[in-house]
């Protein structure tokens, strides 16, 4: 092609300019031969560029996907290091690691997100207890969740059947149903027949479920008490689908905790951002989005509540009304223990299990969660323990629990809620009170100062009741996307709660697709 070539303070005119110019062009294409090869360069040089709001698992695998694919990503967090909700600390108690946070990660070994980013090649690595999860009784054997559907089904005795066929269709197509779960419901999934299959015992609540196909107490607890990561009762609708799934996980992936404390999760994570030249600013509490510098994409890994009080926002008024209407649920009360020796379980079983399901039977884990729901403290609350030393020796001898309380639980007493904790576990354990050592108590509210997506203490960014468990944050076919350049990647998008990256991985995904 032959152009003349003007100076360059002229060059953008040449291109963009009038009618005259264009004209200019055509008459003198072919009298001077040159190529304008330093304009190709600027356009094909052209980088996009990403702003990130909030540096927890969500934010970071947003960037860390934009990142390779060859965007500038600039992160810009609120705390002194990165990781959110996925944090670690070695200075809660001498010689031990303890998770500020998630502890146990059924969702984030078998992430798409997470394998894509191949976590595993910076660091990352999984480990396994004995038994994935248990679940004591008072009297009895405890319910026990194995890495195999055969040795679990085994261990039921008459239920074994009826649990084999209840979770075999989603263990032997895990991944076929990760595929159409972990994604915005509103839309055809990748594989709809098994959608249609799975959802035909999902939609029912979990004790309903227990209680029409099983015969055993330690049946029904093993699938309610995986059904209670929702937060919610086993009552509500929708709760068979975490029960299932989240036994099934058990069965096939496995209930792992990450070697070294779930900060290493993070650590993979920006240690992809980094080596592709992304920046985390850290000690950045981002008040108004005008404060940040122009960008292609702005990402945010906030929670309703956050977005609305941030200036410069521009939101539809149907947006804002959608984000307003956002329920927060049952809040969570973190109690960490010391401990001298492993927890005297009355099933010595227990102690080889990751995770422990306290809660006692169905029944006493409805009343707990209705209570909790409603605004009362339970007596008995169902209490979530995670015992990482049994897979991870060098995490050192410590007990990470929590137990599901009213939002914003504010105690009656000090110390009220560890001791019901306390004295929860004894129930099951005799003689825990006295092999620990030392304790660290997180309340609703101290949870909230650490970390504002943790609303009054609920750990989910909302409420996973209801349509709300599956329609996050609005009614859309982009819920990822706010408005024009502006996207939200956080628990109160799909898929929802859990430490593994799927919200960040859907914003990116909307930004690209923008961008493409």
């Amino acid at each position: 092609m032959y152009v003349i070539m003007l100076p360059k303070s002229n060059r953008r005119k040449w291109v963009t300019g009038s009618f005259f110019y264009r004209v200019k062009r055509y008459i003198f294409m072919s009298y001077v031969p040159t190529y304008d090869a330093e304009l190709k360069e600027d356009t094909m040089s052209y980088q996009p560029k990403a702003v990130i709001v909030g540096a927890g698992p969500n934010g970071l695998t947003a960037a860390a996907r934009l990142a390779l694919e060859g965007w500038s990503v600039d992160i810009y967090e609120r705390s002194e290091k990165p990781g959110g909700a996925a944090s670690s600390t070695d200075d809660m108690f001498a010689g031990a690691i303890v998770d500020l946070g998630a502890a146990s990660h059924p969702f984030g070994v078998v992430s798409p997100a997470f394998q894509a980013l191949h976590l595993e090649e910076y660091g990352l690595r999984w480990l396994r207890a004995p038994y994935e999860m248990a679940h004591p009784f008072e009297e009895g054997e405890a319910g026990l969740l194995v890495n195999s559907l055969t040795e679990t089904s085994e261990l039921l005795d008459v239920d074994a059947a009826a649990w084999t066929r209840l979770h075999a269709p989603i263990v032997e197509h895990i991944d076929d149903h990760l595929a159409n779960l972990l994604r915005p419901v509103i839309g055809w999934p990748p594989h709809p027949v098994r959608m249609a299959k799975f959802g035909s015992s999902a939609l029912l609540s979990a004790s309903m479920l227990g209680k029409t196909l099983f015969s055993t107490e330690k049946a029904r607890a093993l699938l309610a008490g995986s059904a209670v990561h929702a937060i919610t009762s086993p009552r509500k609708i929708f709760t068979g689908a975490f029960g299932i799934l989240f036994g099934a996980l058990g069965m096939s992936q496995g209930w792992p905790v990450a070697e070294g404390g779930t900060q290493r999760i993070v650590d993979a994570l920006t240690a992809v951002i980094f080596s592709r030249g992304g920046r985390i600013h850290t000690n950045c509490d981002v008040t108004d989005l005008r404060e940040l510098p122009r960008a292609d994409a702005t990402i945010l890994n906030l929670t309703p509540r956050q977005i609305l009080e941030m200036k410069g926002i521009p939101l539809s008024r149907r947006t804002r009304r959608s984000l307003r209407k956002w329920r927060y649920g049952t809040a969570t009360y973190k109690v960490d223990f010391m401990l001298s020796e492993p927890v005297p379980w009355s099933d010595p079983r227990v102690a080889k299990a990751g995770t422990v399901h306290v809660g006692g039977t169905v029944e006493e884990i409805c009343r707990a969660e209705e209570d909790a729901a409603k605004g009362r403290m339970p007596e008995n609350p169902f209490v979530m323990t995670c015992q990482q030393y049994a897979a991870d020796p060098s995490r050192g001898m410590t007990l990470w629990t929590y137990a599901h309380v009213p939002h914003g639980y504010i105690e009656r007493s000090s110390g009220e809620v560890r001791e019901i904790i306390t004295r929860q576990i004894e129930r099951f354990a005799p003689g825990f009170r006295d092999i620990v050592t030392d304790t660290h108590d997180t309340s609703p509210t101290e949870l909230e100062k650490w970390n504002p997506n943790l609303v009054g203490g609920d750990i989910a960014g909302g409420s996973m009741t209801g349509m709300q468990s599956l329609v996050r944050p609005m009614l859309s076919t982009h819920p990822h996307r706010l408005s024009n350049n502006l996207y939200l990647a956080s628990a109160a998008t799909p898929p929802g709660a859990g430490v593994h990256g799927m919200p960040g991985w859907w914003a990116a995904e909307e930004a690209l697709s923008i961008k493409r």
